[in-house]
């Protein structure tokens, strides 16, 4: 029976009667020969698959799933980087991730069992590249498969009705070591016939290498910290890694990491030591630059065909476009705390009162920041900063009371409740604010231009908005919810090199080596934040214990939709997120004074985020489970 591919409608994994062949092609489909005797349709179909990849881009919600506009429920604001207005507590995927990926591993199975047959078209090289590339989305696909739901059924050829029965099609989760390794050795043959070098968008052998370096990381984890399992009859740990394995997945991490040595570098187009101002730039300039020596791996998008509506949701509210969107993304006070170069207290917080009790006084906001690591101006906009030549306007309200002596605290420490009426201004209860008349005759609006409190609803909650990925010299009139077209990236060399320093910690920890795996790690963190403008290690008490690298991890990949899946295999996320409620900056003008106060504070509309450890493995719809008794769903669910 002849075989006929459906470019844009073939979607069904076969797991019911419904998916049928026919014996004669309709005219209107486009069959096999029309497809892969030529390098334009082969490019066609892997345009299409590659355009599924499960990707959490500017296009990823929670909700819906990959490749949607989302407004609200930014994916940062589950993992404590970030407040959303819209958003009151914890969240899960809850979109079911599991049929759209079995889709995509038929159709990467059906290109590779295909292809072959016209293997006389083609060279060898281009062949085996071409199925290494196969090969690579067939393992993305099963990496955000495992990192959701542990051991899935592994599918390595395309399932057949009613050439199979039914009881062939229900194939049973393999164990969660199983489908890592069926993982890493898809990567390798990937990183072993694809060439060097490929269109942007597609993958080349050090993009698979990068990647084998995230996935295999991540077996690492579960093997190390995970402990939650379930077997099935057969004794097959479908959730959980043995911890015998632990060693095996960050060598081979580590391995895959070394393999981009000298193909890749840190960007550093404009950075130059010593100079903060040319080191917060060059960082700004890093998700802008298209030769950028620093991108493995990218999503481009091209207005008008393929866009999204990052500006338009996140921009200052003074800088809000006519869609009246703006400031979805509310950097945490918490997130702000992690990097290093402004006043702390003993803990590790804010430190924003003297040692009177009193509020530290401020002739500019900018001043508690003036010695600030780049790299925290060029991710968060922090109050009073500059952005698009203006500065950027973020209070909380101006304080009127009496100065002489010092303000004490208007709240007590770990308080969310509303602030005091007395001896503070905010904002009109309508859409504009009345200017207060200060001391000196001059007007000032109580919440500034872009403050939570303009009352509208589109002013920063926290007290910073976000700054990375927003296009710097975008016009305010193309600040539109279709209009942003910055590429993503998903891969570049930054996270290789912090999954190569994690890595080689834990083999340390776990005895393997002589030491040249934490001096390597040692290296490595020091190399970023060089680049990020911030003290070496050995200024900051040394590569102590594996938190160092991974606050290093959570500043440097800060809204990249990254650190929820590092919480998750970590497996600290339901500790951290424990009725916890998120702390804001606040900064006050003190009428009297003439100068700027901050207030540290617990998120005033008390929402608290309870991390459920059940979904460190989520449910596998029902629905596929009522179509397999072989299928065995998670635990508590």
């Amino acid at each position: 029976m002849k075989k006929y591919i459906y470019i844009l409608l073939f979607l069904s994994v076969c797991w019911a009667p419904a998916c049928k062949k026919l014996d004669i092609a309709p005219m209107n489909i486009i069959q096999d020969k029309d497809v892969f005797t030529t390098e334009g349709g082969i490019q066609s179909y892997m345009a299409r698959i590659y355009s599924e990849l499960p990707i959490e881009d500017f296009r990823y919600s929670s909700t819906m799933g990959f490749n949607h506009f989302w407004l609200v429920n930014p994916f940062s604001a589950t993992s404590g980087e970030a407040l959303s207005r819209d958003q009151n507590g914890d969240t899960q995927e809850t979109f079911g991730y599991w049929d759209d990926a079995y889709h995509l591993i038929r159709e990467a199975n059906y290109f590779m069992e295909t292809l072959p047959s016209f293997k006389g078209s083609y060279t060898t090289a281009q062949i085996n590249s071409w199925l290494g590339e196969a090969r690579f989305i067939r393992a993305a696909t099963y990496f955000a498969l495992a990192k959701r739901y542990g051991g899935v059924p592994i599918v390595d050829k395309v399932l057949q009705y009613p050439e199979q029965s039914i009881a062939e099609l229900q194939i049973p989760r393999s164990s969660e070591e199983k489908v890592y390794d069926f993982i890493a050795a898809d990567l390798d043959y990937a990183y072993a016939n694809i060439g060097e070098t490929n269109q942007v968008g597609r993958a080349n052998r050090y993009v698979a290498a990068a990647f084998k370096s995230r996935a295999m990381l991540f077996a690492g984890s579960i093997a190390k910290y995970n402990q939650i399992t379930l077997f099935d009859g057969s004794n097959n740990r479908l959730c959980g890694i043995p911890s015998g394995r632990a060693a095996d997945y960050f060598k081979a991490s580590y391995d895959a990491a070394v393999l981009l040595n000298g193909k890749y570098s840190l960007y550093r187009k404009t950075w130059a030591p010593g100079d903060k101002e040319a080191q917060f730039q060059n960082y700004v300039n890093l998700f802008f630059d298209a030769s950028s020596s620093e991108n493995i791996f990218v999503k481009e998008y091209q207005y008008p065909n393929s866009v999204h509506g990052y500006d338009a949701y996140n921009v200052p509210r003074q800088l809000m476009g006519a869609n009246g969107y703006s400031a979805e993304i509310n950097p945490t006070l918490n997130f702000v705390e992690l990097f290093d170069g402004f006043p702390k207290n003993a803990d590790g917080t804010i430190k924003t009162l003297g040692a009177d009790g009193k509020y530290l006084l401020y002739t500019n906001t900018m001043d508690l920041f003036a010695n600030v690591e780049p790299r925290l101006r060029a991710t968060v906009i922090l109050p009073g900063d500059v952005f698009k030549n203006q500065n950027i306007e973020i209070r909380r309200g101006i304080f009127t009371g009496g100065v002489s002596g010092g303000i004490s605290p208007l709240l007590p420490p770990g308080s969310t409740s509303i602030y005091p009426t007395a001896n503070i201004v905010s904002s009109s209860t309508g859409a504009s604010q009345v200017p207060y008349t200060l001391p000196d005759g001059t007007t000032m609006n109580p919440a500034g231009l872009s403050g939570v409190f303009t009352a509208d609803g589109t002013g920063a909650v926290s007290g910073f908005a976000i700054r990375k990925y927003l296009v710097p010299d975008k016009p305010t009139s193309d600040v539109l919810e279709n209009h942003s077209d910055q590429t993503w990236i998903e891969m570049r060399y930054a996270e290789v090199l912090l999954n190569r320093a994690e890595a080689a910690f834990e083999l340390t920890t776990l005895g393997q080596g002589t030491g040249s795996y934490l001096s390597d790690a040692s290296t490595i963190i020091d190399q970023l934040r060089d680049r990020a403008g911030a003290d070496p290690l050995a200024l900051t008490g040394g590569l102590t214990d594996v938190n160092v690298i991974r606050r290093e991890r959570r500043k440097e990949l800060g809204f990249e939709n990254k650190t929820w899946w590092d919480l998750r295999r970590w497996r600290i996320i339901d500790k951290e997120q424990n009725s916890t409620i998120y702390r804001t900056l606040m900064p006050f003008y003190a009428a009297g004074a003439g100068k700027y106060f901050f207030d540290a504070r617990l998120d005033e509309r008390n929402s608290r985020y309870t991390f459920d450890t059940r979904w460190y493995y989520e449910q596998i719809p029902q629905a596929d489970i009522a179509k397999s008794q072989n299928l065995i769903q998670n635990p508590g669910y």
